[in-house]
């Protein structure tokens, strides 16, 4: 099985130089128990940075505090519907970042509420308190998407940017690492289904970003090496089209499965009653998303905007994946059986 101790790197010198006096420092992340969240509470909280997480069922949010020393990480209760709440989280803050967003609405988690609204609230909670505000948002965020999960988190930046002018922004792609949703999902579609599906013929480009280095560029942004006011764009070092990354996914799992390109009119068809499902494999809104490239544009490139231009040298798929997708393989980590 392959070293993903990547992760969790020995400090540095350097890294040592920038921690905070024990303690003393706050940050606010709302949203911070989710996937990225655990990985940027594990980054600041070795900073030496005192991280409250702000979410809605802090009960749930245990899990975070190993993460840090006693009494590092502390949970908190905030609701982004209440502006109140949101407010008293963010109180004696050095810095705020707001990780909130879903894939898929459901009951009162519209993408109005939590990704425009919602993030409208921790802006202007940020700018009371006097704080930084580092808000994340995706890539291929816009005003001009026929996607709403797109058009909500341009929403959202705009929102943020007004209230907090100074506020960096994070788009990152694809985030792939042990608890995805992207490869993790595909893999177990494959372990049990003989066809995966290539939505749209499978052109659709992706630079998929590893959650080590998001949670990186974050930890720097809070250490002030990013720009104010400035968005940035997270990609890792290839950009492969969605058939690539499934072709990627079945070699790594050892499994040989039909690869079905799928009209997106029939896709949309299909997601119609799938996102009727608690947690959907498919939702219309997604099917229209695959419609666009997902990778960082050469403008970003051009002006330092991206992860190696805070100094990240992004990590590739093929030194990731092996750690934790040997779990879909028919002999799992023991062996590379022949394909199923």
């Amino acid at each position: 099985m392959v070293d993903t101790t990547k992760e969790l790197p020995l400090e540095s010198e350097a890294e040592l130089a920038r921690r905070p006096a024990p303690m003393e420092r706050l940050v606010t992340i709302y949203g911070g128990s989710g996937f990225v969240g655990r990985h940027v509470v594990r980054a600041l909280a070795r900073l030496g940075w005192r991280v409250r997480v702000a979410v809605r069922r802090p009960d749930l949010a245990g899990h975070l505090q190993p993460l840090g020393a006693v009494g590092q990480i502390a949970p908190v209760q905030a609701n982004l519907r209440y502006p109140a709440s949101v407010l008293r989280a963010a109180e004696g803050a050095e810095v705020v970042i707001n990780l909130v967003g879903v894939l898929h609405e459901s009951g009162r988690q519209s993408f109005e509420a939590v990704h425009n609204f919602g993030a409208r609230q921790v802006a202007l909670a940020a700018r009371e308190v006097g704080a930084r505000l580092i808000h994340m948002s995706a890539l291929g965020a816009s005003a001009e998407s026929d996607a709403l999960y797109a058009r909500s988190k341009a929403a959202g930046e705009a929102a943020a940017l007004e209230a907090v002018p100074g506020a960096v922004v994070m788009r990152p792609s694809i985030v792939f690492g042990p608890e995805d949703d992207f490869f993790n999902r595909f893999a177990a579609m494959a372990r049990l289904s003989p066809a995966l599906p290539l939505i749209g013929g499978g052109g659709t480009r992706f630079q998929p970003v590893f959650v080590g280095d998001v949670a990186e560029a974050f930890a720097r942004a809070v250490d002030g090496q990013a720009r104010p006011g400035t968005v940035y764009e997270l990609g890792g070092p290839e950009v492969l089209t969605f058939k690539a990354l499934m072709e990627l996914l079945l070699a790594e799992i050892d499994r040989k499965r039909l690869l079905l390109p799928m009209p997106a009119g029939l896709a949309a068809f299909n997601a119609r009653f799938l996102e009727m499902l608690p947690n959907p494999l498919l939702t219309r809104d997604q099917v229209r998303l695959l419609g666009y490239d997902n990778v960082v544009s050469d403008a970003a490139k051009a002006e330092g905007r991206t992860l190696e231009g805070l100094g990240i040298t992004p990590s590739a798929l093929g030194g990731i994946l092996p750690g934790y997708l040997w779990r879909y393989r028919k002999a799992g980590q023991f062996s590379r059986p022949e394909a199923a």
